[in-house]
């Protein structure tokens, strides 16, 4: 229950990203580029904070290739995608490319995904593709798309990167440390405008508390499950930020939106019931 408890808080604060840069950038409060550089900023300082307060350095080597380069390509392409992107349909186009890129890498490493791992998978992405479908009464910017399609493989990376943290704590600062400049070139080459102090709120409260806090949180549960079900588990997020987003942002829910998202719920269910992998067979580290 309690490992449960540790994911579904999760899951809630990788919605709450989608709905926090999607009211600060679409609302025109901060520029997309200075809303990742504020929000890689303000991680960085939260986690460092935890770091001295436990009386511990920030480690910045070895460099964390992956886990900052991954990062980066995610905080990037998010950021810029929901200049165009709603909140929920940011999230379905996400956290479906996060699923396919993950269950890729784990066939590819060998892992024993199983019947009933697979069709609960499947299902669940046939609920978020049923929304994207042309003719199915979204429209889909392609950029935006193209975007957040960078931004789920950056993210997928970054997740099976965290799977052999030793340190959670440490090694989601050591990423944001290193993600920090990187974004920083990105943000003065674009020379974005002056952002009003809401964006600025937003940014601080999405690095600091939903993604610096929420990463490391992640980082922490990656170990305790396989791959494949933390790809599917993720997919509970869309779903989240679709009902959030229309609540607290007033975008349109429809019955498409309702019953593709029950249809995602119930492939998660299948997916994370299935039994474990058979002693003997390959399973994947990420």
């Amino acid at each position: 229950m309690r490992l449960a408890l540790l994911v579904a808080v999760t899951m809630a604060a990788f919605a709450a990203n989608s709905l926090l840069n999607r009211a600060a950038v679409e609302g025109g409060l901060i520029d997309p580029l200075g809303y990742a550089l504020i929000r890689v900023g303000s991680g960085a300082a939260m986690l460092w904070l935890l770091l001295a307060l436990r009386g511990r350095g920030l480690a910045l080597r070895p460099v964390p290739v992956i886990g900052a380069l991954s990062l980066t390509a995610y905080m990037l392409g998010f950021s810029l995608a929901y200049l165009t992107l709603g909140a929920g349909l940011g999230a379905l186009i996400l956290f479906g490319v996060i699923q396919v890129t993950m269950f890729a890498v784990a066939a590819l490493r060998g892992a024993a995904l199983g019947p009933q791992r697979l069709a609960g998978a499947a299902l669940a992405f046939a609920g978020l593709a049923s929304l994207l479908w042309p003719g199915g009464g979204l429209a889909v910017d392609p950029a935006g798309a193209a975007l957040m399609i960078v931004a789920g493989i950056g993210w997928a990376f970054y997740t099976l990167d965290g799977r052999g943290a030793a340190d959670p704590l440490a090694a989601t600062a050591a990423n944001f440390a290193w993600c920090l400049p990187l974004v920083a070139l990105a943000t003065l080459a674009a020379l974005p405008g002056w952002p009003a102090p809401g964006g600025v709120a937003l940014a601080v409260i999405g690095g600091a508390l939903t993604s610096g806090l929420g990463y490391a949180l992640w980082y922490a549960v990656l170990p305790r499950i396989e791959t494949t079900t933390a790809a599917v588990v993720q997919l509970s997020v869309p779903v989240i930020a679709v009902a959030a987003g229309a609540l607290l942002l007033g975008e349109a829910l429809s019955w498409k939106l309702v019953v593709a998202g029950a249809v995602v719920v119930g492939g998660i269910a299948l997916a994370v019931t299935a039994p474990a992998a058979p002693a003997g067979r390959s399973r994947t580290r990420g």
